[in-house]
């Protein structure tokens, strides 16, 4: 592949030595402790593991602090299979059994010598003092009970003695590649330990002064946040705000596997309690605005004096001389721990970064002000992020507590805010930077982005919505939707769970979540597809494209130098789409609410209306909303460039990751009594690490002892068809008969790939003597029901997709072409099959199992361009009947992986490509077929990355070919649209931005819908959790989670 390491020096370390080659593209790879000194590894027990009596109950505790807390069949399967059946398991250890005294047996295992379980939970009260606005009593100490928290120092040491620290890699290293079409090298960003951050981290310390007397090596571990808040139950209040700990020493395929142990549970941060409201009341002279102000005052202390306890003086000694750890090898380094990402959404950006929630500079990262985000894309706008970072001015905001805590000033008076300046600051000491500041740390740097909550829940959802507005705007707009809705429900699906079936109207977004929003913008362009006048529609098409374009490219996993100037380049097409979007379509419709939005509206004023002595509901009518393009999520589309190149790929650190740690503990809640709930939550998942930690070390020692792991079955085979199965055998002669007159049974195909002739035969006639030289074992083809084909994904990883003639029938090979347009063909896998077959010619006679496809072809539209240069999805048709490669075989090992076809819904359906009525060729019992579909490339990032030439992991001779095809695409194609918007942008970016500034704030309500939407848990499983469909939460109910 051309890929190779650059060390700054020799690496005394490194994990993938130990890791199987075959076990390097797993999507989760795992190493085995070999290399570890014998002294050191844990031996495999010869009872039962510690702190457990006996293997019963081990086994027993095992499966009650596991699995799913519903104990449904498969749970009871599983006790039976796991537990009662186990060869160890004897019902007499039972005998006194307790479920609270097993418990208590983990929670005291810390204390032995074969193995050490971290159990260092603290609680500890955070005082808050509440400024009074009097200069003889400035403020009112407040208590707020039950912060626990585990010392980070603690939980390093923890991760270092974990099994799991076989897989840290702890000296970054530069990924280059070697391009083999023409030998240039550029680098990879992909994980954290080989992005540029780290690197220079590493040169820093390594140019810092050495500890006196200490020779040992000195490393990093990295250190990657995340927090949101979370509602524990369906119909309850309970909720929690964790803390969650990866280390970016991992592979990000371990730590995104929420299974794999890598997350770890720091801590669990306080809200304000309701009986704040009745101190802050209880002030002289407070208003209304003023009690919000203090409330908000008091919620930013309370975020950071609990990261006062975090950050402790053992944290900080560690930070500037480090801990000496023994490593996974045996051997002794100081580690110096180093904070890299935060990740959150945007509610607990702006704690963390201490500015006003939606302020006139709203940005968490850099000083652009609010009426600048219109500016999307252009020179300014891009120049700024690159140039305007924040800095703290810890003196300023201590000025500015003085006025407040010692001169009676209130928090958000005109002497505060004059003090702090512009920037949107607020009147609390930042602990990040006021702490860790003095050593070099970048508080702002660390609050990376947040693609989902920014994008697929932010700015697409923000633009889907609006298009729906748009729909309802135009005559006969109920009818339209409804169109929308019922083409929406018969895209397909595709994959295991890659892209769901839409089975609800999706316009009502009635449990949408993000990764069904994902599903949505996939599919898009074909659904929307006519649906708008004529040139509002080509407008919408090429921004759809365009976003999704985007869209992949920020979610790949992998990245080069080219792909990131792709991605670059592709952002500044999408902001010139959607300046023209808003200033075309959106000025040309005057668009209202939906109807979930006046319903949510309508709810929220009655909530208001409650305890008034006016209780007159007001006008019911549907209120105006406009495109707002003037938000910070549209603005931190601009902050990926940088951040790929500071922290590698969003995969590494998006909040999809933490979202899905949120089950893991909604799981433990039921097993709580539902008091003191963050204490309870905490004793059952020191019990889970412990049981982990025991299962760990008891499979290690027991692997370690055994051969080298060998390849699974078929592992290194293109693809798979279980020819064992011949459950369903198929007569040649009587499937013939059966269907003597379907063009779908082509006899000379199927001899052609019994002869196995190269491909540049196809148009071989047979004779009747090489037909009778072929022999088919009983006349019998064994038809089957699926497929497997594998294949290696752009980033390197082994994936399969599964090819159902009845439910993901579609398959893409490569053009067979000499000077092809389109790289591939595609077609509609009727049935597989696989048969013994001997081949009566000279010579002895051999045995041959063949597995075959037999297929239905689709052939690009020649008269239409497609590809990124004119933004376009490519459109495909059946091969007409008539045609004699209408129908044929395929040999399974062609077939490059399944593909998505979406029907072009604005062709309609017809008989042009074959005859109406039943046929072998249709088999769900239509009498005819769509007219064309649409290749949905963007189905999922490996499908984008096979329609450009930048896939690192595909083979040469793909990349070769879709380049040719890009390059003859890119010289027929003419984008004279594209470049008078560019024109049109640069006299915009020349000019002052008063006529966006005029905008800000035309759609607030959406501004406001996109932040409550952060307060939902959960936002990407979305099965059995919270509907993100009402925008009812105010600006302090939604912070005080």
């Amino acid at each position: 592949m051309g890929l190779c390491r650059q060390y700054p020096r020799r690496p005394s370390f490194e994990p993938d030595k130990f890791v199987s080659s075959l076990q390097l593209a797993n999507s989760c790879p795992t190493t085995s402790d070999a290399h570890r000194d014998s002294t050191l590894r844990p031996h495999a027990p010869s009872g039962p593991p510690y702190p457990f009596p006996n293997m019963s109950i081990y086994r027993l505790m095992t499966w009650m602090n596991s699995g799913s807390h519903h104990k449904s069949e498969a749970e009871v399967l599983r006790l039976v299979k796991d537990v009662i059946q186990a060869d160890d398991f004897n019902a007499r250890d039972l005998d006194g059994f307790s479920v609270r005294r097993g418990l208590r047996v983990l929670d005291d295992s810390g204390g032995n010598e074969t193995a050490i379980f971290s159990n260092d939970w603290l609680e500890t009260d955070v005082t808050l003092n509440i400024p009074t606005k009097s200069t003889d009593d400035p403020f009112k100490p407040f208590s707020i009970p039950g912060f626990h928290y585990r010392p980070l120092v603690g939980v390093i040491r923890s991760a270092f003695a974990d099994i799991q620290a076989n897989a840290f890699h702890l000296l970054p290293f530069k990924r280059l590649w070697e391009d083999p079409l023409d030998n240039h090298q550029e680098q990879i960003f992909d994980e954290l330990y080989t992005s540029d951050s780290w690197l220079q981290a590493q040169d820093d310390l390594q140019r810092q002064p050495r500890e006196p007397g200490c020779s040992l090596e000195r490393v990093i571990t990295g250190l990657m946040f995340f927090s949101d808040a979370t509602h524990l139950a369906t119909f309850r209040t309970a909720k929690a705000w964790p803390l969650y700990l990866y280390f970016g020493n991992l592979t990000k395929y371990a730590r995104s596997a929420p299974k794999s142990g890598a997350c770890h549970l720091v801590g669990f941060l306080p809200s304000l309690p309701d009986s704040i409201k009745d101190v802050l009341s209880s002030l002289p002279q407070i208003s209304k605005s003023g009690m919000g102000a203090l409330q908000a005052h008091c919620r930013r202390d309370l975020f950071h004096a609990c990261w006062r306890h975090l950050l402790d003086a053992d944290f900080l000694d560690s930070y500037r001389h480090g801990i000496v750890l023994l490593c996974p090898d045996g051997v002794l380094r100081r580690v110096f721990p180093r904070i890299f990402t935060y990740s959150a959404d945007y509610p607990e950006k702006v704690l963390i970064a201490t500015i006003k929630d939606m302020g006139s500079c709203p940005c968490p990262r850099f000083l652009t002000p609010k009426v600048s985000f219109g500016l999307l894309g252009l020179f300014g706008d891009m120049r700024g992020h690159l140039t305007n970072f924040r800095t703290y001015c810890l003196a300023t905001v201590t000025q500015a507590r003085g006025f407040i805590y010692q001169w009676g000033n209130t928090v958000d008076g005109s002497k505060v805010q004059k003090t702090l300046g512009e920037g949107s600051w607020v009147p609390t000491v930042n602990t990040f930077a006021e702490k860790l500041g003095p050593l070099g740390f970048d508080t702002f740097r660390m609050l990376v982005v947040d693609f989902m909550h920014e994008c697929e829940l932010g700015t697409w959802k923000a633009l889907f919505i609006h298009l729906i507005r748009i729909l309802y705007a135009l005559p006969g707009g109920d009818r339209l939707v409804a169109t929308l809705d019922s083409r929406f429900r018969q895209v397909p699906s595709y994959g295991n769970g890659v892209l769901r079936q839409f089975a609800n109207n999706v316009s009502e977004m009635k449990r949408i979540a993000a990764r069904d929003f994902e599903d949505i913008l996939q599919c898009a362009m074909p659904v929307f597809e006519g649906l708008f006048p004529e040139g509002h529609d080509e407008i919408i098409q090429l921004l759809l494209y365009r976003f999704a374009q985007w869209h992949a490219l920020a979610k790949l996993q992998m990245h080069s130098e080219t792909t990131l100037s792709v991605l670059d380049e592709t952002f500044k097409r999408l902001s010139r789409h959607l300046r023209k979007f808003w200033d075309s379509t959106c000025a040309a419709f005057t668009t209202m609410e939906l109807p979930k939005e006046k319903a949510a509206h309508e709810r929220n004023a009655a909530r208001q209306r409650q305890g008034l002595d006016n209780p007159d509901p007001g006008s019911g009518g549907r209120k105006a909303k406009k495109f707002n393009l003037n938000t910070y999520k549209f603005h931190a589309m601009g902050d990926y460039l940088l951040t790929i190149r500071l922290f590698g790929t969003t995969d590494s650190f998006t909040s999809q990751i933490g979202e899905l740690v949120h089950r893991a503990l909604k799981s433990l809640y039921p097993l709580t009594s539902k008091r003191d709930t963050p204490s309870q939550l905490a004793k059952h998942e020191c019990c889970r690490c412990v049981l982990r930690q025991v299962a760990e070390i008891d499979r290690d020692s027991y692997t370690s002892e055994q051969a080298p792991d060998l390849p699974p079955a078929g592992l290194k085979e293109h693809h798979y068809i279980p020819t064992f199965s011949r459950n369903n055998p198929l007569y040649i002669f009587n499937f013939l008969r059966d269907h003597a007159n379907d063009p779908a049974v082509t006899v000379n195909h199927i001899l052609y790939r019994l002869r196995k002739l190269d491909i540049s035969y196809c148009d071989h006639a047979f004779t009747d003597e090489e037909r009778n030289s072929v022999i088919i074992s009983d006349n019998i083809l064994y038809s089957v029901q699926m497929m497997q084909v594998r294949y290696t994904t752009y980033d390197l990883r082994c994936e399969y997709d599964t090819i159902n003639p009845w439910t993901h029938c579609d398959v893409m090979v490569l053009s067979g072409e000499t000077r092809p347009k389109h790289p591939y063909w595609y077609a509609w896998v009727l049935g597989i099959y696989h048969m013994d077959t001997w081949l009566n010619i000279e010579g002895p006679t051999m045995k041959h199992q063949l597995e075959v496809l037999n297929v239905r072809w689709l052939a690009p539209l020649t008269d239409r361009q497609s590809g990124m240069s004119c933004a376009r999805l490519p459109k495909v048709a059946f091969v007409e009947e008539s045609d004699r490669d209408a129908f044929g075989f395929l040999d399974p090992s062609q077939v490059i992986r399944s593909t998505h076809l979406i029907p072009a819904f604005n062709c309609g359906r017809g008989t042009t490509s074959l005859r109406h009525g039943e046929t072998f060729a249709r088999q769900c019992g239509d009498l005819d077929d769509w007219e064309a579909y649409y290749v949905g490339i963007f189905v999922d990032q490996d499908m984008f990355m096979r329609y450009t030439h930048y896939g690192i992991g595909h083979p040469k001779v793909l990349r070769e070919m879709v380049r040719e095809c890009a390059n003859a695409d890119l010289t027929d194609s003419s984008q004279p649209e594209e470049d008078e918007d560019r024109d049109r942008d640069q006299e915009r970016d020349l000019t002052s931005c008063d006529g966006d500034s005029e905008r800000d704030g035309g759609d607030q309500d959406q501004e406001d819908e996109d932040r409550d939407t952060e307060c939902d848990d959960d936002e990407w499983l979305g099965d059995d959790d919270w509907e993100i469909e009402d925008a009812e939460v105010e600006e302090d109910e939604y912070m005080s989670f």
